[in-house]
């Protein structure tokens, strides 16, 4: 699971976010100050960080962050829109959200990040599965057997990667996936999922890698 490490001393708006990205799948941890920050680090896949802070304040903060985890992404948040805070701010920082802003849109800058920080590996473990994300090829580890998929299999499994560690809706999945409005009652997903699971899962009665959120949708979990 994706460890967010979000740094914010406003109560009210802290709750919310941690509470926002807790339900979009990613583990959190929340501090209201950079103190002890370096305790968690090691495990922190991504820090979202305020610029006004008690003692050191975030430029001071991310900055540390930085020097010494150059592949960490972070991302400021901040009240000030003026654009010497924002230079400032990207001088170390890879993005830099204004406040106030829509929750969908501080869940996809996060997404933007952790996609860019993957190191440019091309190869992702589904737990008994490696798949080579390059050319979509997946490999049965214990066997070293390919996987074979049908088109709408593999872009079903593309959705569900570029989306790691976020419950999706039937919804989004099938606008995403099939590029047309869902209608609600129709199992063309389902099935699909189903057979998709049927070619994935060790057990597909009960799946591990693709889970289902009951009554929202499916998520895929590292």
């Amino acid at each position: 699971m994706v460890h967010v490490l979000y740094i914010e001393d406003e109560s009210d708006i802290g709750k919310w976010v941690k509470k926002d990205l807790m339900e979009r799948g990613y583990e959190v941890t929340w501090l209201q100050s950079g103190e002890g920050v370096e305790n968690y680090i090691a495990s922190t896949d991504i820090v979202i960080l305020d610029v006004m802070l008690p003692g050191l304040d975030g430029f001071s903060i991310g900055k540390r962050i930085k020097k010494e985890n150059g592949d960490l992404p972070i991302l400021m948040l901040s009240a000030r829109t003026a654009v010497e805070d924002k230079i400032e701010g990207l001088h170390f920082a890879d993005d830099y959200l204004t406040k106030p802003f829509h929750p969908d849109e501080l869940a996809a800058r996060v997404e933007v990040l952790l996609r860019r920080y993957q190191k440019n590996e091309d190869k992702l473990v589904l737990q008994h599965l490696t798949v080579y994300t390059k050319d979509m090829r997946i490999v049965e580890s214990d066997t070293g057997m390919e996987v074979k998929l049908t088109g709408k299999q593999y872009h079903i499994l593309q959705y569900f990667i570029r989306h790691l560690n976020q419950i999706l809706t039937k919804e989004q999945l099938y606008e995403g996936v099939w590029g047309d409005r869902f209608i609600e009652g129709d199992k063309t997903l389902m099935v699909h999922i189903r057979y998709l699971r049927e070619k994935i899962e060790k057990n597909p009665g009960k799946p591990t890698i693709i889970e289902t959120i009951r009554g929202i949708g499916y998520r895929v979990r590292i």
